[in-house]
């Protein structure tokens, strides 16, 4: 998106609104989005399986327009129906539930992801010769961490934290993969404990360590930090329940303790503007572009 800056001015002062260029929807989000416009604009109603972003007013945004959302319970019993897959990507058994109930699916996987399932794929079955292990760095109830977990018939190892580490056997071969939205910290972090322990064995066997973290969410934090201290206030728009967006938002506050989370501009109290301000408003790559815009016209009316 383009930036935008927005000055307001009275007769004694001055403060400047400016959206991060670099916020808002990632391409594969965006994708997604615009696909299910497309098949919304020519039939009105379409199914998603799971929220299509951890965005609330963007899925009602979506709703209003014909889209419902549904869980795998529900899914598993439609019928002759077209439902929208999501970015985060899905395990197998989704497709061959949608073969057998004459569902088409609109597959509006991330490119990025859809590349890492192979990858997972191809270890999985390269573990059954020689017993290797697929272990993902990842959170276990996120949308596209079980989908990887899929493509290994469920067997892969999924680490959150450096605790979960315990459940590796280091006498065994291990193929290491990240979900694409953990930090690159934390997967170096546990990429090199694996590789220590792995070390201590008197039998060398194979260690294969993928940094499989999309890069434009590695690249938010520095661009991030930049834009955090040009601004006297920042205000982080993103959903509840996105987890990229509670990263980026404490990364804001780390650089600018002057930072605030919202989710609507319901959620904006005018005391944290003063006049002779810079305000900066970012988001999550969950965070529609229009919302932003409407966050930064209601600070305007301030």
């Amino acid at each position: 998106m383009n930036s935008l800056t927005f000055v307001i001015r009275n007769a004694c002062s001055s403060m400047k609104v400016n959206i991060d260029k670099h916020s808002g929807f990632c391409p594969g989000v965006v994708q997604a989005i615009n696909t299910a416009e497309k098949y919304l604009k020519m039939d009105g109603q379409l199914y998603c399986l799971g929220e299509i972003v951890h965005n609330e007013l963007e899925v009602e945004r979506l709703e209003k327009l014909g889209m419902k959302t549904i869980g795998y319970d529900e899914f598993m019993g439609l019928k002759n129906a077209r439902v929208l897959l999501r970015s985060h990507g899905e395990a197998p058994e989704t497709y061959e539930v949608a073969r057998q109930n004459n569902i088409e699916l609109i597959d509006a996987t991330c490119g990025i992801v859809i590349n890492v399932q192979k990858k997972v794929r191809k270890a999985s079955e390269k573990g059954r010769s020689d017993e290797g292990q697929v272990v993902i760095f990842g959170k276990p109830k996120h949308p596209e961490v079980i989908s990887l977990n899929g493509q290994t018939g469920r067997s892969a190892i999924i680490i959150e934290k450096e605790e979960d580490l315990e459940q590796i056997d280091y006498q065994k071969p291990v193929r290491l993969f990240s979900q694409t939205t953990m930090q690159t910290e934390k997967f170096e972090r546990i990429r090199e404990i694996i590789a220590q322990r792995m070390k201590e064995n008197k039998d060398m066997v194979e260690f294969e360590s993928l940094n499989t973290i999309c890069k434009q969410v590695s690249n938010r934090v520095p661009r991030l930090e930049d834009f955090a201290r040009e601004n006297d206030v920042l205000i982080f728009v993103s959903g509840k329940q996105s987890s990229n967006g509670k990263f980026l938002f404490e990364m804001c506050k780390s650089f600018n303790e002057n930072s605030y989370f919202v989710s609507g501009k319901n959620e904006l109290d005018p005391s944290w503007f003063e006049r002779h301000m810079n305000i900066g408003i970012t988001g999550a790559t969950s965070t529609p572009e229009w919302l932003l815009e409407e966050i930064a016209q209601e600070i305007k009316g301030f």
